[in-house]
């Protein structure tokens, strides 16, 4: 879960690669997997999809036991609101989601009105301000 992420997890990001659009996408799952290698696209065993992922720096090390390597990778699943909008989460986010828009390498991202389901107030929207959630 993205709230279990932490900041020195990630410290050793150089960049993120997206595999499609973000701009169209409310939010995105994203999870620490463990990978045999710091950078390139990695295979993906889940339901859904794959929207992007972290590649990592060349100080980074391997775990002594596995020899892997932990990196962000970002998902979708088929229930999700960019294929359901009036789905299970019309309305709210998983608790692994974020806005695609917060993500940077080494930052978490945080989850927003938009990601949440629900859109800003009107105040909000005049002001052009959005609040972190």
């Amino acid at each position: 879960m993205s709230s279990l992420i932490t900041e020195d997890e990630i410290s050793h990001e150089t960049e993120l690669v997206w595999l499609e659009d973000t701009d169209n996408l409310d939010y995105v799952r994203q999870s620490l997997d463990r990978l045999p290698t710091r950078k390139g696209r990695p295979a993906y065993h889940r339901d859904g999809r794959m929207v992007g992922y972290a590649i990592l720096g060349s100080t980074a090390k391997p775990s002594r036991q596995s020899g892997t390597f932990r990196r962000r990778v970002f998902w979708l699943l088929p229930h999700d609101r960019d294929s359901q909008p009036d789905g299970l989460y019309a309305k709210s986010a998983p608790a692994e989601a974020v806005d695609p828009r917060t993500l940077e390498p080494r930052s978490k991202g945080y989850k927003t009105e938009r990601s949440e389901g629900g859109p800003p107030s009107t105040a909000m929207q005049q002001l052009g301000i959005t609040l972190p959630l």
